[in-house]
């Protein structure tokens, strides 16, 4: 388990934080499958932006995930800290800080994974969130600016002196953005630079996977991100693996349940219009873990309404029954 404060998780697995995907209809199902930790979407500290339809859907928790992470991006310290307590009054357990957020839109506005080549504005970010709140702060970065510039053990130092009570490392730099490989030795290096619990992320797809990044970082435990996009029991699998051996995924009909309830949640969170357009990726991911099954994908992508995407999975998994009886 991962202690944060003063809370204790069911075990050493999170799952990402990620905007457009980690919303409270996918988190309630990767918790159901036991993720130990969910970090919500992350929402921007400018107060002008705070009652947006998004922003107001993002701050949406469920009281039974416990603990609650919220995640806050910006690059003020007095408005980071100002976000930091607002969410605290509606009810985060645990504010996570972005530093880690490869993204142009991000990055243009010196947020994200750009703050990290700005060691001084780092430190009075941090310093500023702990002091206003009094619960744990948790920060996520990547191992610095660009390969050449990979001050990630120097960032976790002022973090640990800030008070973070516990850091997420994603194994590539802002400028590596998603390609490339991922590389763990600089998160093996922060890990042994400072005492508090590291989490390393970055291409963890499977149980495997996991278990050879904690064995080559040390870490604490993982962090899985895009490998759960259409997969919410993965965080749970792996966590199982990690504690027993055991990492069997769900039967084919528990995956089609899944997709179908994820589906009537996110038309039901969302609404009909915007809940239909939503589910769109998020059946697509689900679609994508079957590759033959891809030309279904096509096809849903073309319904507008709720009632037209449930009787076409709903068609789809009678199909599927039928030709697995007649297998």
């Amino acid at each position: 388990m991962l202690t944060i404060g003063p809370h204790q998780t069911a075990n050493v697995v999170a799952l990402a934080p990620m905007a457009g995907v980690t919303d409270l209809p996918f988190r309630r199902l990767c918790a159901r499958f036991g993720a130990g930790l969910l970090v919500g979407e992350m929402v921007h500290s400018d107060p002008r932006l705070r009652e947006s339809r998004k922003s107001q859907q993002r701050r949406r928790h469920d009281m039974e995930i416990d603990p609650r992470s919220v995640q806050i991006v910006g690059n003020d310290p007095h408005l980071m800290a100002e976000a930091a307590r607002y969410n605290v009054s509606c009810g985060a357990q645990i504010i996570d800080i972005n530093m880690g957020c490869p993204a142009k839109k991000v990055c243009r506005k010196a947020a994200g994974s750009a703050l990290l080549a700005d060691e001084p504005l780092v430190a009075s970010i941090l310093r500023a969130v702990v002091s206003a709140v009094s619960v744990p702060v948790t920060l996520k970065i990547r191992t610095g600016a660009d390969p050449e510039h990979r001050n990630g053990p120097s960032i976790a130092r002022i973090a640990e002196d800030a008070g973070i009570a516990l850091l997420s490392v994603h194994g590539r730099t802002r400028a590596c953005a998603f390609s490339g490989e991922v590389e763990h030795d600089t998160t093996a290096e922060i890990v042994k630079a400072i005492d508090i619990p590291v989490l390393a992320n970055g291409d963890i797809r499977s149980a495997d996977d996991a278990r050879a990044v904690l064995a080559h970082t040390g870490a604490a435990g993982v962090m899985i991100g895009r490998a759960a996009q259409g997969a919410p029991w993965l965080p749970g699998l792996v966590a199982n693996a990690i504690a027993d051996g055991s990492s069997a995924a769900p039967a084919l009909a528990t995956q089609y349940a899944v997709m179908l309830e994820h589906l009537k949640e996110l038309h039901a969170f969302y609404g009909e219009f915007s809940g239909s357009r939503i589910a769109r990726k998020h059946i697509g991911w689900y679609l994508d873990g079957h590759p033959g099954l891809q030309e279904e994908k096509r096809l849903f992508n073309r319904l507008d309404g709720a009632a037209e995407q449930i009787l076409f999975l709903d068609t789809l998994f009678n199909e599927l029954d039928q030709q697995d009886l007649a297998a």
